[in-house]
């Protein structure tokens, strides 16, 4: 952890109680994912951390704030998404490897994050602005680059002129993230992870260059 941790009254944490702290988000973390957000109680994330409600209520508001912070920390990481897009090349052989690290790195950022992911994406629906911005943080970056990506393949000529990169961008952003957070239910159709992800980077791959890719 980096840069001064704060106390909800103000003073900085030391060593000690940044650890505390960490802790406290580390167990919170732990049971999002096995328990509904909302049933989640301060008393029973101090208790998990082995420590008090009101050592809780020195780092955090509520578990809401608590919540926040963890959403933060994980929109940060979200950040290097970014590097499976930016720059990368869309032509032949490189195009198709291209949508394929996306789609792996994507799936592979929400399932390790599934829990946060899940409360995010409940917030940001039910119209928390709070919530849907870390939710834009993650995808921003993202949906930035690929559009980069189709506006430069249209300036060489090879995506036509009528395309608007920023809505062929946003659509296969909220695609993948749909896609992403229902990872588990595509099992109850008889779709396996291994048949998933290449027909996933084939959508990917079609959307932004228009053609099938060359394997």
């Amino acid at each position: 952890m980096t840069g001064q941790v704060r106390t909800v009254d103000g003073r900085v944490a030391g060593r000690r109680g940044q650890a505390t702290r960490q802790k406290l988000l580390d167990c919170l973390s732990e049971m999002l994912s096995s328990s509904p957000y909302r049933d989640v109680k301060v008393i029973d994330v101090a208790r998990r951390a082995g420590t008090s409600p009101a050592t809780f209520y020195q780092y955090f508001p509520d578990v809401e704030g608590a919540v926040l912070e963890i959403a933060e920390q994980t929109a940060a990481e979200g950040s290097g998404l970014t590097e499976l897009v930016e720059g990368r090349s869309w032509a032949g052989k490189a195009g198709w490897q291209t949508a394929q690290d996306l789609v792996d790195g994507f799936l592979d950022f929400w399932r390790k994050n599934d829990a946060i992911l899940r409360v995010v994406d409940l917030g940001a629906a039910e119209g928390d602005k709070r919530f849907y911005k870390i939710r834009m943080k993650i995808l921003n970056p993202v949906n930035n680059s690929l559009a980069d990506a189709v506006a430069d393949l249209q300036a060489r000529g090879r995506v036509d002129k009528d395309v608007n990169p920023a809505a062929i961008a946003g659509s296969l952003v909220a695609m993948l993230a749909a896609v992403a957070s229902h990872q588990k239910g595509f099992t109850s159709w008889g779709v396996k992870q291994a048949e998933l992800r290449p027909n996933l980077a084939l959508l990917v791959h079609l959307g932004i260059t228009g053609k099938k890719p060359t394997k």
